[in-house]
């Protein structure tokens, strides 16, 4: 191949790592470097660059905007600087370590922060207080990367595993995690792990350990198409050309190669004659045959006319689609894909609309579509407004509308609902934490927790409980690699995955036994994974990738395997004979599954709830699921509201009752504490929990301690607007005992539940008197403060003498005792009749 005369390269900064950006518009070129000082060059321009001077360390990363730029150091700075004044705007963000790339979304308000910190930074450019943060990853990101859309980002970290993120919601959710995709590098290696997004914001694609670019699709995760054999070293840099049509990549063989990318065939490759030093950043102009490139010897290259001629009519081309094997878009509509094809359409515009058929109004007329004489027989005789000005493709504008915004469609349009991809609840084994450098938790509850360290060719495991006197730590090497376990009294149940030495393996280590302690495993059928465990003091529960729910004796012998109603399973919990399962079920709003329930009892092989709905909020997600002390299922959102679930013993009668809402504790109201709360365990009539702070998501080393807050229901708690301090308090004296009744009301409910439902011993039963009278003396505290507000209020202090549950008459003589102090002779009046005729119906029931 002949190879053209050798490029000069123009000394932007002293000899080192170097990096650049293209304002969007592509008037404006910016480069950084090692030395304080970045220069700004005028496209087309042979004048020298105006050069902005600072007093940072060396320049690790530049994102520009038309109108600024963002520039990230060495010494964990991100400074935005004016382009109109070619002055420093403030500090963006800051980083205790240095930063390693930066991006800006496509509207550039977001700019998206890698630094060598665990955490990734998305600030905004307009308000740097308003901050969003990527935690997944368990080291530090190497690259971070916008889609098309900023509706997605892309995290290569430096592990090995691209992590993805949805910015759709306020808070970012992780949804996809691609191992194998791109190699574990240092976050200073020259070698490149970047993700880069084709422009139609379908597929991305990025350098892989084989020297290779693969693409992968954005919609169901599966690698497409491949560009390989172009590089003998390291990927360093690549880039799209805009309308997604070629491909350049630049290798430490200091090569750079022109990809076609409909066919993944080089075009052009330009050798070691062309290229002096290792390229470490290249981006395409946005309009001109024009690709400019950085490299590690302080060197910037304006390569103009780089596709050769006989190709650049792929510049010249719209919007191409992203390489697919299977195309989904000319797959189910031709005509759509031609729409993309054309530029007239990207990929995410797709809305069930006709979009030029053979059998449209134009064809019919006789109209190709692309002229204005469409409404050539339509006269503005009267200068209405009849007519307008037609757009590109030969239609009216929606400018008569006002504001040029269109009316909403007479019918909904499902079809665009229908495209957009389904959000499933992932499963999570309760009490675990994930990955965070070399540990992370596996257990954590009141009984103990159970924690494991990666050491590379295995793991070792630590058990540690909280009663040293009754139980004994131990600890063991795990050449299994468990990830799940569930611990509690009797013993610590752990699964591991599938791997090439084994099946997926279910593990179940007793505490004490009275004969010589036996511990047992169980192999799971292959291609079969657990997804979730269980342990309660009667059986092992599993769920598994194959939708069965596997049920044990605490010695192994298998009990039962039923196939879940709700699939795919998400997590499991047991108590006793009860298993509690969690299932996805059916689309509900926003393409998201309805989470569903079901309690079996294994002893008697009854089911006490099937497939009953979990009542969470938009957009919320389970954070745990357990049994409280008393043995009644609770949960814990992400929205911080625990709930228990009332009257699951019959058939259709269960409901979900909030106990505590964490972020309207009295603690977080004056707006001073960001904490999060890591649900542990409910006992003792107390929420236990761990506190997080310092933006932390979940709990690490070292344990952190408990905590226990009480419960308090979310009834209405605002007092009433009054100016009168006296009466203020009063009120809220009311609603503290309103939220007192309700909150013990519903505890006495669910210990009616159990002591009906069980063998209750004697100490429960009389736990279940004392909790009847306790809300009775509730009641007629609250009798009292309603009495304090004055005789208007006696029909309501009627109400609540009705709702008592004493059946001696003793509180009834409390109420009217309470009427007669605050002379409210008419209300004690009604209160005796009351108790009199509840006094006649006792004597009548007793006679029957």
């Amino acid at each position: 191949m002949a190879i053209g005369p050798r490029l000069r390269g123009r000394p932007a900064h002293t000899p080192g790592p170097t990096f650049l950006s293209y304002t969007p518009n592509g008037r404006k070129l910016i480069t950084v470097g090692l030395n304080n000082a970045m220069r700004i060059f005028e496209t087309g321009s042979d004048a020298e660059p105006i050069t902005i001077d600072d007093v940072q360390d060396a320049h690790t990363a530049i994102a520009a905007a038309n109108g600024f730029f963002v520039v990230g150091s060495e010494d964990g700075t991100v400074c935005k600087y004016s382009l109109e004044t070619n002055s420093l705007d403030g500090l963006l963000v800051r980083s205790t370590l240095p930063i390693r790339d930066i991006a800006l979304s496509p509207d550039g308000i977001w700019a998206a922060v890698a630094s060598d910190e665990l955490v990734v930074k998305i600030v905004n450019t307009h308000d740097m207080e308003r901050v969003m943060y990527l935690r997944e990853q368990p080291k530090p990101a190497k690259h971070v990367s916008f889609d098309p859309s900023g509706s997605y980002i892309a995290v290569s970290c430096t592990d090995g595993v691209v992590y993805v993120y949805s910015l759709s919601s306020e808070e970012p959710e992780l949804i996809k995690k691609v191992h194998g995709l791109v190699r574990a590098l240092e976050s200073d290696a020259e070698a490149s792990s970047r993700v880069v997004w084709h422009p139609d914001g379908r597929a991305f694609a990025a350098p892989t350990a084989t020297r290779d670019i693969q693409v992968m699709s954005k919609s169901d995760w599966e690698r497409q198409r491949t560009f390989s054999s172009g590089h003998s070293r390291e990927i360093t840099a690549l880039a799209w050309s805009l309308n997604g049509a070629l491909l350049a990549t630049a290798g430490a063989d200091r090569n750079i190669v022109l990809w076609d990318t409909k066919t993944q065939t080089i075009i052009k490759r330009f050798d070691q004659n062309s290229v002096r030093a290792t390229i470490l950043d290249m981006q395409w102009h946005p309009t001109e045959n024009l690709l400019s490139y950085t490299n590690n010897d302080g060197e910037l290259y304006l390569h103009t006319d780089i596709v050769p001629p006989e190709h650049a009519s792929l510049l010249e081309m719209s919007l191409q689609g992203a390489p697919l094997i299977h195309d989904p878009l000319k797959e189910i509509s031709g005509n759509a894909g031609r729409m993309i094809a054309s530029g007239l359409m990207r990929s995410g515009d797709i809305s069930g609309k006709r979009f030029g058929t053979p059998d449209s109004l134009d064809e019919i007329l006789g109209n190709d579509g692309n002229s204005e004489s469409g409404l050539d027989f339509i006269e503005d005789d009267d200068g209405a407004g009849y007519v307008e000005e037609a757009n590109g493709n030969g239609k009216r504008t929606s400018g008569h509308l006002g504001n040029g915004i269109a009316p909403p469609p007479k019918r909904p349009n499902y079809n665009n609902d229908w495209r957009s991809p389904i959000h499933m609840h992932e499963s999570f084994q309760p009490g675990s934490t994930p990955w965070r450098g070399s540990r992370r938790y596996l257990c954590l509850n009141l009984t103990g927790f159970v924690w494991t360290v990666d050491q590379t060719t295995h793991h070792t495991i630590t058990v540690e409980f909280y009663d040293q006197d009754r139980f004994r730590d131990f600890h063991f090497t795990d050449p299994f690699l468990y990830d799940k376990a569930s611990l509690n009294e009797h013993g610590t149940l752990f699964s591991c995955p599938a791997s090439v030495q084994h099946p997926c393996t279910i593990y179940y280590r007793p505490h004490e036994t009275w004969t010589t302690r036996v511990d047992w495993r169980v192999e799971l059928p292959a291609e079969e994974e657990a997804t979730s465990i269980a342990l309660s003091s009667s059986y092992v529960v599993a769920t598994t990738s194959k939708g069965y729910v596997r049920v044990y004796s605490l010695f192994g012998v298998p009990l039962q395997i039923f196939r879940q109603k709700s699939s795919p399973a998400i997590a499991c919990a047991a108590w006793r004979d009860y298993v509690l399962t969690i299932g996805n079920g059916p689309l509900k709003a926003g393409r998201r599954t309805c989470l569903q329930y079901s309690i079996e009892n294994v002893k008697r092989d009854q089911t006490c709830q099937d497939c009953d709905t979990i009542p969470l909020v938009s957009n919320a997600s389970l954070v745990n699921v357990f049994f409280s002390d008393s043995g009644d299922p609770c949960i814990y959102d992400t929205d911080g509201v625990l709930l228990v679930l009332q009257h699951w013993r019959t058939m259709g009668q269960a409901k979900w009752v909030p106990l505590l809402d964490t972020k309207q504790m009295a603690r977080l109201q004056s707006g001073r504490k960001k904490e999060l709360h890591w649900p542990v365990a409910v006992a003792r009539e107390k929420f236990h929990c761990i506190i997080l702070k310092g933006g932390e998501t979940e709990p690490y080393f070292p344990r952190p301690l408990l905590s226990e807050f009480d419960f308090h229901v979310p009834v209405a708690t605002l007092a009433p607007s009054t100016d009168d301090e006296e009466e203020a308090q009063v009120g809220t004296e009311v609603q503290r005992l309103e939220e007192s009744f309700v909150r013990k009301e519903l505890l006495l409910t669910l210990m009616t539940d159990l002591v009906h439902s069980t063998n209750a011993t004697h100490a429960q039963t009389v736990e279940l008197a004392r909790a009847e009278v306790d809300v009775d003396k509730t009641l007629l505290q609250l009798i009292a403060a309603e009495c304090r507000e004055g005789e208007e209020r006696g029909m309501k202090a009627l109400e609540i003498v009705g709702l008592m549950k004493d059946r001696t008459g003793r509180m009834l003589e409390a109420a009217s005792k309470i009427a007669t102090r605050f002379q409210r002779d008419v209300l004690r009046e009604k209160i005796d009749a009351l108790a009199e005729r509840r006094l006649v119906g006792l004597e009548e029931v007793e006679e029957t």
